[in-house]
């Protein structure tokens, strides 16, 4: 398998499979938000169109990066979302670069958004899918997150070698840039449990994939059956 390892900004053309990685937190939060029960996440753009998508469609969930703001519902902080019954809602997401990121590639066939929650997943849906060339798209830091190259490249060996062992690539998520800052409150909207809770290999038996729906961004859940 042909990886290529990018940030937002060295997007050039349209990759033929994306996988959008963004650990600390967008997509650690998505999935949580899957875990409790949401229906689908709508990706957006800013923050107006999340609120604006918010005021179109009463029981929609909105949640933003940073502190709590009026309109939204709760942050981007699985320590916060845990607690959330979300059963059959629609949440709509804006970050400041996971949610960049999977609309970068929005017109690619086929778009994955990972964190090592979901990593086992991911790499399970590459593998069925026999795909010869993967953009891992990098969206922390300009593409130089530590925390989501690595679960970027954890996950393109495990597409390809099963017995690869997650120790270091963990190691590295826990000693990056944006595991101390949210560790030592340097960012608001954080729960004591983020880094933890980011940090937890397989956590969920399922990939996220984004596809468009009309002109939405619209990531789902999906089942991935584990190897026999």
């Amino acid at each position: 398998m042909d990886t290529r390892f990018l940030g937002i900004a060295d997007l050039v053309e349209t990759p033929s499979v994306a996988v959008v990685v963004d650990v600390m937190r967008a997509f650690t939060v998505a999935a949580w938000a899957f875990a409790q029960g949401a229906e689908k996440i709508v990706l957006a753009g800013s923050l107006d169109e999340a609120l604006a998508l918010k005021a179109g469609n009463p029981g929609w969930v909105a949640l933003k990066d940073g502190p709590p703001a009026p309109g939204f519902d709760t942050v981007n902080s699985p320590g916060l979302l845990r607690s959330i019954d979300l059963g059959g809602r629609t949440v709509v997401q804006k970050t400041t670069a996971g949610t960049v990121g999977a609309l970068a590639v929005k017109d690619a066939p086929l778009v994955l958004c990972a964190s090592f929650v979901v990593a086992e997943a991911t790499a399970r849906l590459l593998r069925a899918r026999g795909s010869d060339s993967v953009t891992f798209v990098v969206t922390g830091e300009d593409g130089q997150a530590d925390e989501d190259l690595a679960c970027a490249q954890y996950i393109a060996r495990r597409a390809t070698e099963s017995g690869t062992d997650a120790a270091g690539f963990l190691r590295r998520a826990a000693e990056s840039r944006a595991a101390t800052e949210l560790a030592e409150g340097v960012r608001q909207g954080v729960h004591p449990d983020d880094v933890a809770l980011c940090l937890e290999l397989d956590r969920f038996p399922f990939a996220m994939v984004a596809t468009l729906e009309g002109s939405l961004m619209v990531l789902r859940e999906r089942a991935v059956p584990a190897a026999e």
